[in-house]
């Protein structure tokens, strides 16, 4: 069963889109656990405008915070504890994409980072990276922290404008799959993303 989390070395490189491509194309159920800040809209808003997956497909936050700032202190000023017992993986027919806050080292709460959730939850990970400046160094990173604790990585996608020489090395460095490269894409629409995500990524 494809069952994957999707991370990203950093916040806001695209990986919400990526996701919302990869849901589509594998026809999975999409569930974004902790959710911090939602204006304009959320990211499972976004995996629905985009993915063309049916609504029962897209599932309900575990925590669905209003602060956009990291999650342990979205839900200290929204006055919310998150528990380890409500992040447990949601049980569904077929595949499912999983989609994680920020980067790897982002606190969930004040004892837990976001890839120690990972580790709990054992499913293989992939990572998504820009293609720019200071994507070797943040890719090189994640992808060790994500083998200190065991976490099978499935791949790596990379986000933005080409970049031969980036694309060929992190993965030769890393020593893991690249997936390939999903453009920019203006106009982003579903079909668009349907059509680039095919012609573009490698399904793990």
């Amino acid at each position: 069963m494809s069952r994957f989390i999707v991370t990203g070395t950093d916040t806001d490189i695209g990986k919400t889109v990526f996701a919302a491509g990869l849901a589509g194309a594998l026809k999975a159920h999409y569930w974004k656990p902790v959710q911090a800040g939602i204006e304009p809209q959320g990211d499972r808003e976004t995996v629905a405008c985009l993915s063309g997956l049916p609504a029962s497909q897209i599932l309900p936050e575990a925590y669905r915070l209003t602060t956009p700032a990291s999650p342990h202190l979205a839900a200290r000023i929204d006055g919310v504890e998150i528990s380890l017992d409500r992040l447990a993986l949601p049980e569904v027919d077929g595949p499912l994409v999983v989609e994680g806050a920020g980067g790897l080292l982002v606190p969930v709460s004040e004892t837990l980072l976001m890839a120690d959730l990972f580790a709990h939850w054992g499913l293989p990970v992939i990572l998504c990276a820009r293609t720019g400046l200071g994507t070797i160094n943040h890719s090189l990173l994640s992808i060790e922290a994500l083998r200190s604790r065991g976490i099978a990585i499935a791949g790596i996608a990379f986000i933005g404008d080409p970049h031969d020489e980036n694309e060929r090395i992190i993965p030769a460095l890393g020593k893991v799959r690249s997936l390939g490269r999903l453009p920019l894409l203006d106009p982003l629409t579903p079909e668009t993303l349907r059509a680039a995500f095919a012609a573009s990524i490698r399904l793990p």
